[in-house]
């Protein structure tokens, strides 16, 4: 209460004195920029971050891209176990065969690609009256695309076979050293893959 009196003048006196008017601006000021330095910090907590937006649809796009790469490696590899066990039934006493088949990588292919390369050049004065020379590599690549009904579709120009991790063979002639040596070198030399990734082995009768 005293402190009420002295800022707003005793009740008996005619009113505010100038030196309380000036105490009374300068709290009115400072509670102001308070409220305002405390509006101007909850519009900053509202404001969520620009950069996690961006960052998390770079991972939803990686996520789908990996997906494609999984599924289209395992179509390819469904695709040569099948092949394989269509051609290594056809060896005599191999009877009925399964095959799987598990790649390292798919198969890659490479795109023909025009390149240009030149270098542009530039004089530049500095306030000294010296001259500087600025080289620049202008190296372009572009992808040599042809047009076939009415598409643009691009050139390959070679296609890297896909890595092969492991393929293993399971055939009811395997009880046969013969015929399990004769799947196992088959095998090799169909898909062009080392000794130490393919296993052959006996089925179990009756399956």
């Amino acid at each position: 209460m005293s402190f009420l009196k002295n800022l707003l003048g005793d009740a008996n006196s005619d009113g505010p004195t100038k030196e309380q008017t000036k105490k009374l601006k300068w709290l009115a000021a400072t509670a102001l920029l308070g409220i305002l330095l405390l509006f101007m910090g909850s519009l900053g907590e509202n404001k969520a971050p620009q950069n996690p937006v961006p960052e998390q649809n770079n991972v939803v796009v990686k996520q789908e891209q990996q997906t494609r790469e999984q599924r289209a490696m395992a179509s390819e590899e469904e695709y040569l176990a099948n092949k394989l066990c269509s051609m290594l039934e056809e060896v005599e006493g191999a009877g009925k065969v399964k095959v799987t088949v598990r790649l390292d990588t798919s198969t890659q292919t490479e795109y023909a690609v025009n390149k240009s390369m030149g270098k542009k050049t530039t004089q530049e004065k500095d306030q000294s009256g010296g001259t500087r020379v600025l080289t620049e590599d202008t190296d372009t690549d572009q992808l040599v695309l042809v047009t076939r009904n009415g598409e643009e579709t691009p050139v390959m120009s070679r296609e890297i076979a896909p890595s092969i991790a492991g393929v293993l063979v399971v055939a009811e002639g395997a009880h046969d050293p013969r015929v399990k040596a004769q799947l196992f070198r088959a095998t090799q030399v169909a898909l062009g893959v080392e000794s130490h990734k393919v296993i052959v082995m006996a089925r179990k009768a009756g399956d």
